[in-house]
């Protein structure tokens, strides 16, 4: 890369990392009243405890809260360090499928489906982790930008043409919900328990809409592995029992950002691995 290039480089690392520390501050909004049935316009952040409006200096991604020592400008309650977490957070994964965009030659029009979709992750982990669900206002609002950004950006499919990338999307998307939720059901009648929560199944059915029916295979595989290792580690601690409630949610967004990642070298291990039994 030439100095030009990694200027331009450097340049748009800066912006993303901003962009995504903007919407961090966003989704914490989307965290906090989402699960609590509040409006995400009305009323304009304030404290919870004293309701003290946030002017737009307390209000700055990543700046404000260290500033404010963490705490109420005016009534010096402590703000949760999970607001600058978030920011933090949100910035580092916009920046890491930036950096992996590029470093693949993938088209930039990919983008927006993983942002959507980190968008997704990070709310599903920080919802489903303290209220045991996962939110239709989150789900709903990925599926239908996945199948918008299909007819917007074909290339994302790899076609040119529109309606073949809407059928890959609309396809990920059945898959990833209806396959899923005859395995819910099915769990439900053999189990007498919810096996897959229906927030669950709505999640992949958005997974699969932005990702692809391949990626929606691959996470419920990754995640419940996942799942079973924490679980038999939690029950191993004395910190859990076998028929404890564990949220699912967490385990699916840290394989769906697994597989935006590193989706494409995953198959192309499986590939060459189904190739070399195939030889012998």
């Amino acid at each position: 890369m030439n100095n030009a290039g990694s200027e331009g480089f450097w340049f748009w690392t800066a912006v993303v990392f901003i962009f995504g520390s903007c919407v961090g501050s966003f989704l914490n909004v989307c965290i906090w009243r989402i699960p609590r049935d509040e409006s995400l316009v009305s009323p304009s952040s304030h404290c919870p405890k004293c309701g003290h409006s946030l002017s737009w200096f307390e209000n700055i991604p990543l700046f404000s809260w260290p500033c404010l020592g963490g705490k109420c400008r005016k009534c010096r309650e402590s703000i949760s360090f999970r607001y600058f977490f978030v920011e933090l957070f949100t910035a580092m994964l916009f920046m890491l499928v930036w950096f992996k965009v590029v470093a693949s030659y993938q088209p930039f029009a990919i983008l927006s489906v993983y942002f959507v979709m980190t968008m997704l992750v990070i709310t599903t982990v920080f919802i489903d982790a303290e209220h045991f669900i996962i939110p239709n206002e989150t789900t709903y609002p990925a599926a239908i930008a996945g199948l918008l950004f299909s007819l917007s950006f074909p290339e994302i499919w790899n076609t040119q043409s529109r309606i073949a990338a809407l059928s890959h999307s609309a396809g990920g998307l059945v898959f990833g919900a209806g396959i899923f939720a005859v395995f819910a059901i099915a769990g439900k009648m053999i189990f007498k328990r919810e096996a897959l929560g229906w927030g669950d199944v709505k999640y992949l059915g958005a997974a699969g809409a932005c990702l692809g029916a391949s990626a929606c295979f691959f996470i419920v595989l990754f995640a419940s592995l996942m799942g079973a290792v924490a679980g038999l580690l939690l029950i191993a601690c004395g910190k859990g029992k076998l028929k404890s409630a564990i949220p699912f949610g967490p385990y699916l967004a840290v394989a769906t950002y697994f597989w935006m990642v590193c989706g494409n070298k995953i198959v192309y291990w499986y590939i060459s691995m189904l190739n070399s039994f195939a030889v012998k």
